[in-house]
C-alpha cells in the first residue's frame, strides 16, 4: 500500500513538471530594446569647403640694398617688432668715406661758386662803363651759371651717397612678426645678381587665405551671396569661416576680397582670397585651412545619423518602427552628407522613428521596444 501512494506522488510531480514546461514554451520573450531617432524638420545650412594657405596681410622681404658685410642683427628672432625698429647693421666705412669724399666736393664746388659770383660782381660796373668787353662780361656769367650747376650736381651726388650710408643700418618697414634671420654676423650679402633674403616681416593682425574654386563651384556660392546678400562685396558681413588643420573651428569669420577676373584655362579653376581678422596671432603664414562658404540652405530639411542607412548596391535603406512598434524596412533617397549626418530627400517624414543602433539584430515584422537615443550626444557628433 506505501509502494502504490508512492508511485502516485511521482505520477503527480511528473505530470506538473510537464505542465509548467508547456506553460514556459508558450509565453514569447520580451521584446528588445532598439535605440531609435525621432525625425524633425530643421533649416539645414549646405557648405562647399575649400583647401587654402594662409599668408599675411604683408609679408615683406627684408634684403640688403648694398653690398658688404654683415655686422650686427639686432632682434629677437620670432617676436614682434614695429616699424622702424633697427634690425641688421652692415660695415659702414666704405661708403662714410664716399660721403666724406662728396662732402669735400660740395666745398669745393662752393668755392669755384664763391669766385664765379665775385668774378661777376667785378665784371658788371666795368662792362657798364666800357671797361671791358661784352664778351668778357659774358664769360663771366657762364662761369657763374656753370659753377651753380656743379653745386647742384655735387650737392645730389653727396645725398646720394648718405642715402647709400643709411642703406647700411636695415630697419623694419612695418609693423609685425619677424622670422629666422638667413645671414649670420660675417656674411657678405646684397650682392647682385641673387641677393639674399636676409628675414621676411609679416604683419599678422589680418590674415589673407588664398584658395582656388571650379567653375560651377564659382557659380553656386555666387548664386547663394546673391540671394543671401545682394549689396556689394564690400558691403557684406563676413560670411566665410575657417576649419583650422586639427579639426577645430576658427572663431572669427572672414569675407572675399577679390575672386581673380579669369579662369586658368589650364585648370579650369579660379582664384578667390579672403580675409579673416586675426587678433590673438593664432594664424601664421604658411598654414593650410579649409575654407568653408555656405551654398544652399534648404528649408524643412531632414537629417539622420550615417550610422541608420544601409546601403547595398547603391541603394539605401532604414529600419522604420511603426505605430505598432513594429520594424518596416523603408528605402529611402539620401543627399549630401552633413558632417555624421545624412540628409534624406525622400522616404521619411516627419515624426517617424527610425532605428539608431542595433541594425543587426532586428528585422521586417519584428516587434521591438523603442528607446530615445541622447540627442544631446548625436548633436555633439554632427559638431
Amino acid at each position: 500500500m506505501k509502494l502504490k501512494f508512492t508511485g502516485l506522488i511521482v505520477c503527480l510531480s511528473l505530470v506538473f513538471v510537464a505542465c509548467s514546461e508547456q506553460k514556459a514554451e508558450k509565453a514569447p520573450p520580451p521584446p528588445p530594446e532598439i535605440s531609435i531617432v525621432e525625425i524633425g524638420a530643421q533649416d539645414v545650412p549646405l557648405y562647399q569647403e575649400f583647401v587654402g594657405e594662409v599668408s599675411g596681410l604683408k609679408d615683406i622681404a627684408i634684403r640688403a640694398r648694398v653690398e658688404g658685410f654683415l655686422e650686427g642683427v639686432h632682434f629677437q628672432e620670432g617676436a614682434e617688432i614695429q616699424k622702424g625698429d633697427l634690425l641688421y647693421t652692415l660695415e659702414s666705412q666704405p661708403f662714410e668715406e664716399k660721403v666724406a669724399a662728396r662732402m669735400s666736393a660740395v666745398a669745393e664746388e662752393k668755392t669755384m661758386l664763391a669766385k664765379a659770383r665775385g668774378d661777376l660782381d667785378r665784371y658788371r660796373p666795368l662792362a657798364e662803363i666800357n671797361a671791358v668787353s661784352q664778351s668778357d662780361l659774358d664769360e663771366a656769367v657762364a662761369a657763374y651759371e656753370a659753377s651753380i650747376s656743379s653745386v647742384e650736381a655735387a650737392e645730389a651726388n653727396l645725398r646720394a651717397s648718405r642715402i647709400q650710408l643709411s642703406y647700411t643700418k636695415i630697419r623694419s618697414p612695418i609693423d609685425g612678426i619677424i622670422g629666422k634671420t638667413q645671414a649670420k654676423v660675417g656674411d657678405f650679402v646684397g650682392k647682385d645678381p641673387n641677393p639674399v633674403i636676409l628675414n621676411t616681416v609679416s604683419q599678422v593682425d589680418t590674415i589673407l587665405v588664398t584658395f582656388f574654386i571650379t567653375e560651377s563651384q564659382y557659380l553656386a556660392v555666387a548664386r547663394n551671396l546673391a540671394q543671401v546678400d545682394p549689396q556689394a562685396p564690400s558691403k557684406r558681413e563676413p560670411n566665410l569661416e575657417l576649419i583650422l588643420i586639427d579639426g577645430s573651428l576658427y572663431g572669427h569669420k572672414g569675407k572675399v576680397d577679390f575672386v581673380d577676373r579669369d579662369v586658368d584655362t589650364t585648370t579650369g579653376a579660379m582664384l578667390v582670397q579672403a580675409s579673416f581678422p586675426n587678433p590673438e596671432k593664432l594664424l601664421r603664414p604658411g598654414q593650410f585651412a579649409r575654407v568653408r562658404v555656405q551654398v544652399q540652405k534648404i528649408k524643412d530639411g531632414i537629417l539622420i545619423p550615417q550610422r541608420c542607412v544601409m546601403e547595398l548596391q547603391g541603394l539605401y535603406n532604414v529600419f522604420v518602427v511603426d505605430t505598432e512598434n513594429k520594424i518596416v524596412t523603408r528605402e529611402i533617397s539620401a543627399g549630401p552628407k552633413v558632417g555624421s549626418f545624412w540628409l534624406i530627400e525622400k522616404g521619411l517624414k516627419p515624426g517617424e522613428k527610425v532605428v539608431y543602433e542595433g541594425l543587426q539584430k532586428v528585422k521586417e515584422g519584428m516587434t521591438v521596444n523603442p528607446t530615445v537615443a541622447d540627442l544631446k550626444s548625436i548633436d555633439q557628433e554632427k559638431e
